[in-house]
């Protein structure tokens, strides 16, 4: 049956060693049960209930990629989008988190849409390479930046005649009994901490942990780092080590009941649309998040699938020029956007297919049932809920810094010697990094595209595409302007 469904035989493979490729890509990607809920928890979500949202995403969105893909690929809540939907999204542009899940949904609705009518490779085919390498390595940028911040790794100084506003009210040089922010111009100056705090010595143990792991090739690094920084931080009185089994799995499935469908709620989705302002800002951040999605999702398979022989030319070829859904990537897109759909409705950030399913086809793993088995063993994960509010941030901050770097390797794609290259893809990724915002490195980079290509009277290298988001960007940062 197995070998039917599957058809192990075609792709040189067996059960036994996709059962092992399984095993070995959740071992690899299973820290994102532990990560996710301590990025989200930041916007006022209930860390528990984001534990087991997490879960029945990465279950269901991997599922449809193993039995209707047929691809040994996982799906779960992305790094860079649980980074963008906390600190862009809820920090930065105001929004709650419930109206936060409505955009997530909404992506996941708009490129289900836009994949089925082909309209999705038509946007691919529309962004240079060379801006698709700059989004890419600058996500990566942004993500080790929130890693050293929530370590602890750096400190800010604020000056008195630095500051803007206190309590979103201009700063007179008088003081509030509870001051809620603080907003600074650019003479804030960063430096670094002085790890004397048990927190953030703990987070540099952590790191020089996961790195030696990283580099030695150990298998499950990421979790295998986890636990140990873990039991390091109990002795340094971090690690919170009460644990009441039963009150946490109480408590998980009690919490995920209070953000299950609250995307589709009067308080999510629906309560956006206020004004043409609002409505601008949420069709901007839907594309930016579907555009980094589908860019990290095609990066993988691509990036994966090629020297396997999983995605062959002709598969590639019938991606971008084919009008029905005979290829292998076409499904795996379509499985992407259906799993960010239900992760609006669970109650977690958008997924994406996870880099780490390389250790799986490392291993062998060919086919859906690769997949089928990553889907069991983060059901089973669910035994580990007592588990989430005993991790500190210390033991997950070192995953961002790593993994961000490892994204950072698009940069070497770029061609920094052509200066019309060059500039928009440094802003692409500066912006994200600095700005806190995926959406504003995305609009810097393709605003700085249109103008240099403009210049140069290249006009034929500005697709039609390309001339609307810019657009929509201008009208965006125009409209912050004067309200």
């Amino acid at each position: 049956m197995l070998e039917r469904f599957f058809k192990l035989s075609d792709n040189h493979t067996n059960v036994r060693t996709e059962v092992i490729a399984g095993i070995t890509t959740f071992v690899a990607m299973g820290y994102i049960i532990f990560l996710n809920p301590s990025v989200l928890s930041l916007t006022g979500m209930p860390s528990q209930g984001v534990f087991l949202a997490t879960i029945l995403t990465a279950v269901v969105g991997t599922l449809i990629t193993g039995l209707f893909a047929n691809l040994p690929y996982a799906l779960a809540p992305s790094i860079g989008m649980q980074a963008m939907f906390t600190y862009t999204i809820v920090f930065g542009l105001g929004y709650t988190w419930k109206q936060a899940l409505g955009m997530v949904f909404l992506v996941g609705l708009v490129d289900v849409i836009i994949t089925l009518t082909k309209i999705r490779s038509a946007i691919v085919k529309a962004i240079p390479d060379q801006l698709k390498h700059a989004i890419a390595a600058g996500i990566g940028l942004f993500i080790a930046y929130i890693g050293l911040k929530n370590a602890g790794f750096l400190n800010f100084l604020v000056d008195p005649q630095n500051i803007l506003t206190l309590n979103n009210k201009p700063f007179t040089g008088g003081g509030a009994k509870i001051i809620e922010n603080i907003t600074a111009n650019g003479s804030t100056t960063p430096e670094i901490a002085t790890f004397s705090q048990p927190a953030v010595l703990l987070g540099l143990i952590g790191l020089v942990v996961l790195v030696l792991l990283v580099v030695a090739n150990v298998p499950g690094a990421f979790l295998l780092s986890v636990f140990i920084t873990t039991i390091i931080g109990i002795p340094m009185g971090v690690t919170n080590t009460h644990i009441d089994a039963m009150a946490s799995f109480t408590s998980t499935f009690k919490d995920f009941g209070g953000i299950f469908g609250q995307a589709l709620g009067p308080d999510g989705l629906w309560s956006m649309f206020t004004s043409p302002k609002h409505i601008l800002i949420v069709v901007l951040t839907v594309f930016s998040m579907g555009l980094s999605g589908l860019f990290d999702a095609i990066g993988t398979f691509i990036g994966t699938g090629m020297t396997t022989g999983i995605f062959s030319e002709a598969d590639q070829k019938e991606f971008y020029e084919g009008k029905g859904f005979k290829s292998k990537m076409d499904r795996g897109l379509v499985a992407d956007t259906f799993a960010t759909m239900f992760a609006g409705i669970f109650g977690t950030s958008n997924t994406t297919t996870f880099i780490e399913a390389s250790a799986g086809i490392k291993a062998g793993g060919r086919t859906g049932l690769t997949s089928v088995v990553v889907a069991i063993g983060f059901l089973l994960a669910i035994i580990a809920a007592p588990l989430v509010n005993v991790i500190p941030t210390a033991a997950t901050a070192p995953i961002l810094i790593v993994v961000g770097i490892m994204m950072m390797n698009e940069f070497k794609a770029i061609e920094w010697d052509d200066i019309e290259i060059a500039i928009p893809a440094f802003f692409t990724s500066a912006f994200m990094a600095f700005s806190y915002s995926i959406s504003y490195g995305i609009a810097a980079g393709f605003i700085f595209f249109v103008v240099i290509k403009s210049a140069k009277r290249k006009f034929t290298e500005i697709s039609p595409i390309l001339w609307i988001v810019t657009i929509l960007f201008l009208l965006n940062f125009i409209s912050l302007a004067v309200n």
